[in-house]
């Protein structure tokens, strides 16, 4: 099996596929490598195509000090892949979770990320409803520890930004659940406590997504009731930013809607490939 090795010796399980431009993809929390397969299938067609499981993911290693987990270890995987790989510069591509990680790696590693696009970034950003998505982040690291896999994955029930799959796709949403039981209970736990509860809200990045010049593709279904507001928000603060909203669907749009989304996709791709990708023009905002 392909392993990277990151900074403090974790090995980080990868699948490659294609040539040409690199897209590196990072997967939500209850997914791994195999979440983009409909998008390793289709860019690695004229791009050369990577998916990796982060840390707590086997096959990746799952280290037991909870120390080892946190938004700023997991944005520095990424490099490390790279790193691995050899790849200077490359488009970053993250759901969920990985959303977080694809933002903050284009924030703090900009100069090796060709763009940027985040599906379903801004879980937990409210203000509001911050210290409820911490209990219920913390309540969910006990469930997976009490329970172990696949019990406490089918303890949780369906979220409600996964109910459209569930109801327009039930075969690709069975093969969903059966990819979330497989995980690690510690793994889950751990990535819980040091990495959801923990990271920078999408709020808390405003001043940093405000000079991010690297291009931006960000996406949100419209029945992702969470993360629609923090979308829109980042669309107004990052002049670098483009937005896509896909109608009738949930969390995970690139799962959801394959097609759709690698039809943006490659748009987005092939503007900034093509030198034409261009920031917000100043005129276009209102006073």
């Amino acid at each position: 099996m392909p392993y990277a090795t990151a900074r403090d010796g974790t090995k980080l399980y990868f699948e490659e596929t294609g040539k040409g431009t690199p897209i590196v993809f990072v997967h939500e929390f209850s997914g791994d490598h195999r979440s983009w397969e409909a998008q390793m299938r289709w860019f690695g067609r004229r791009y050369r195509c990577i998916a990796f499981n982060a840390r707590g993911y086997p096959p990746s290693d799952v280290p037991k000090a909870r120390n080892r987990y946190s938004q700023a270890i997991v944005t520095d995987d990424v490099a490390a892949v790279m790193r691995h790989l050899k790849l200077r510069k490359a488009h970053i591509a993250g759901c969920s979770m990985g959303a977080s990680t694809a933002l903050n790696f284009g924030i703090h590693h900009a100069n090796r990320a060709l763009s940027v696009t985040s599906v379903g970034a801004g879980a937990g950003s409210d203000p509001a409803r911050h210290a409820a998505y911490r209990r219920t982040t913390e309540a969910n690291a006990r469930r997976f520890e009490t329970l172990g896999m696949p019990a406490a994955a089918r303890a949780g029930g369906v979220n409600p930004g996964r109910v459209s799959q569930q109801n327009k796709d039930p075969r690709g949403f069975a093969e969903f659940r059966r990819f979330d039981e497989e995980h690690s209970a510690l793994g889950l736990a751990h990535t819980l406590r040091g990495i959801q509860s923990k990271r920078p809200t999408v709020y808390q990045l405003g001043k940093s997504l405000s000079r991010m010049k690297v291009p931006l593709f960000v996406v949100s279904g419209d029945e992702d009731d969470n993360c629609i507001a923090p979308a829109v928000f980042i669309k107004q603060v990052c002049p670098a930013a483009r937005l896509w909203i896909c109608p009738s669907t949930g969390h995970t749009v690139n799962t959801e809607e394959p097609a759709l989304f690698n039809q943006m996709l490659g748009e987005f791709l092939a503007l900034v490939d093509s030198g034409r990708w261009r920031a917000r023009d100043p005129r276009s905002i209102a006073a």
